[in-house]
């Protein structure tokens, strides 16, 4: 499985010649979805979902499909019939020859007076890969690379440690770092790898690896 990263919270996989986009917000790249047999989206904020744009790339190719939360899924379905399909936890399916399953049902915390919205976690491939959104949620089979969350107004560096403490995943990819200046890199990098317990990696927007 070929792992690329783009801007902020978005990834692209790919395998046996076919591509799943998760999160193409705002912040990513504007040929983020470019390609793409399937996308997921885990929740409704902007730098993970960027209705314009998904409109857009479902426009473009007639095959394409959008698996998401009833939240986004309500914004574009009545466009696409038949390709956008909502999602909760606990359900399973199959997307550009991904196995998928969905884990987690709420955002996290930003602050007490704003109100949750939904988010959903996809992990790929019986646990290969973890995508969390926005949220620290821990699935409940072993995560063999974990998308991990590293900097967000909801988080702090302790929760992001025991959070990677918590999954055990093989290896953890930053995601969601957009708002990560260069000069805190890192630190980030220090403390995630010599605290978190796992191999922490990071991937410039663009770069690959395999998974």
């Amino acid at each position: 499985m070929k792992l690329t990263k783009k801007s902020h919270a978005c990834v692209r996989i790919e395998k046996d010649g076919r591509t799943l986009v998760i999160d193409p917000g705002m912040f990513s790249e504007e040929d983020a979805t470019a390609g793409a047999d399937a996308i997921l989206v885990t929740h409704e904020h902007p730098d993970h979902f960027d209705e314009g744009r998904l409109r857009a790339a479902l426009e473009s190719r007639p095959d394409l499909e959008l698996w998401t939360l009833a939240s986004v899924a309500e914004q574009v379905s009545a466009a696409f019939p038949g390709r956008v399909h909502t999602v909760g936890h606990g359900d399973t399916f199959t997307a550009a020859g991904f196995d998928v399953e969905v884990h987690g049902e709420l955002h996290a915390v930003i602050h007490p007076d704003i109100p949750r919205v939904t988010n959903v976690g996809y992990l790929v491939d019986g646990g290969r890969l973890f995508h969390p959104g926005d949220a620290l949620t821990v699935p409940d089979r072993q995560v063999e690379t974990l998308m991990l969350p590293v900097m967000a107004p909801w988080n702090k560096i302790s929760e992001v440690i025991d959070y990677v403490r918590e999954v055990k995943p093989q290896r953890a990819y930053d995601i969601h770092d957009a708002l990560l200046t260069d000069l805190a890199r890192p630190v980030y990098d220090r403390q995630i790898g010599s605290l978190g317990g796992s191999e922490h990696l990071r991937l410039t927007p663009g770069d690959s690896a395999e998974v």
